[in-house]
């Protein structure tokens, strides 16, 4: 989890009234409290800033995630998730108790979620890359998703902890997907899921946001005025927006402009992007 940032309500879970007790003695609330982990039951749990389904979308968290609840009320939990920090509302109903250590990732985009280890079973929904749980039992080519969530493919998981030898190309798996503002999953996603989701199938954690991948990500490279000089992977920054090369001269990106998930020029897009965000702030390289 990244360290918090007492500036930026994103990643501090603080409010005037309630902060989590580890901010005790660094920020001044009317009260502190332990966190209650809970996980996340579902296939996929909006996150709001405020404890309003009709607001801004901020992300969205995926089954068999961690999030630490400080506070329930009025069917909403406030707390923090454990993958990335990102501190907000969930409704509650979207939260269970944990079942035991995680074991499995699901490393295909999305897969059908059975309600019994047959694939003409009935459908409860689909799970979403990089979503985690633990295997309560396994039946021919199928997982249970623990205490009874259904069951998936087995071939469309992965045991925890192994991650794909190239994450640039996972990252194209996404292409022509939805563009949806604070989506992260195969449904819909914006330009920093599409990193943040790439990055976590190649084993590295990634925050959520772009401003945030900025500041943490990689090594700063010179911005040439040509934009010469760029290799596959790395991360091209404008404000609010993050594209990744797919070579030399190719970004792919999650864009309002097509709406979906999109390959094109990177000179073609800095010209388009500079007109409302601005030109390129950085360009990071991880490796």
């Amino acid at each position: 989890m990244p360290k918090p940032d007492l500036h930026d309500p994103r990643l501090t879970p603080f409010r005037p009234d309630l902060a989590a007790e580890h901010l005790r003695g660094t920020v001044k609330a009317a009260r502190y409290v332990q966190a209650q982990t809970m996980l996340v039951c579902v296939s996929l749990a909006p996150l709001y800033g405020v404890p309003d389904a009709t607001s801004k979308l901020q992300t969205e968290l995926l089954l068999g995630e961690y999030f630490d609840v400080y506070e329930q009320k009025n069917g909403w939990a406030w707390g923090q998730a454990k993958r990335d920090g990102y501190v907000g509302y969930i409704p509650a109903d979207r939260l269970g108790i944990i079942v035991g250590v995680p074991d499995h990732r699901v490393s295909a985009l999305r897969t059908p979620i059975f309600s019994a280890p047959d694939l003409k079973a009935p459908l409860r929904g689909y799970a979403h890359e990089n979503s985690i749980f633990t295997c309560a039992a396994q039946e021919d080519r199928y997982l249970q998703i623990a205490p009874d969530n259904g069951w998936v493919f087995a071939r469309h998981t992965a045991p925890v902890g192994d991650a794909v030898s190239d994450w640039v190309s996972h990252a194209e798996h996404y292409e022509n997907t939805p563009y949806v503002w604070g989506g992260r999953s195969s449904f819909g996603l914006d330009c920093s899921a599409l990193v943040q989701n790439a990055l976590q199938a190649g084993g590295v954690s990634a925050p959520r946001d772009s401003d945030l991948q900025e500041n943490a990500l990689g090594q700063p490279i010179e911005i040439n005025a040509d934009l010469s000089g760029l290799y596959r992977g790395d991360l091209v920054f404008w404000r609010g927006h993050v594209g990744i090369m797919l070579d030399g001269k190719t970004v792919l990106h999650a864009n309002a402009h097509h709406m979906m998930v999109a390959r094109e020029p990177l000179e073609e897009a800095a010209r388009r992007i500079k007109k409302t965000a601005g030109a390129i702030t950085a360009i990071r390289r991880l490796s």
